[in-house]
């Protein structure tokens, strides 16, 4: 997860970091990250298969942007309140917080 230039965040996955890093750092990735550098990165997380790093970007991008930040502060004790509080779907489909695939 990438936070950029006014707040938003990116969720991505790739099977390079570091080298997709480099890309959105360096504005090479055009669109929504390039478009609002700098970015720095708040939070990664190995997945076992794409498949598995696919579904979880998928679930993150639904996830508000309070629980996006509990997630990246490792406070699991507010993430899992913020996901009891849930009334009905999120709102956040991650067009507003930003995130595209990354590959």
């Amino acid at each position: 997860m990438l936070h950029c230039r006014g707040g938003a965040f990116y969720v991505g996955h790739t099977e390079d970091l570091e080298r997709r890093l480099a890309q959105h750092e360096t504005g090479a990735v055009a669109g929504f990250t390039a478009d609002r550098l700098p970015v720095v990165l708040v939070w990664n997380q190995a997945f076992p298969t794409r498949l598995a790093a696919k579904e979880a970007e998928r679930q993150l991008k639904g996830w508000s942007r309070a629980k996006k930040m509990a997630l990246i502060r490792d406070d699991w004790a507010e993430v899992s309140d913020l996901a009891k509080g849930k009334n009905g779907p999120s709102t956040s489909s991650g067009q507003t917080e930003g995130g595209e695939p990354c590959s």
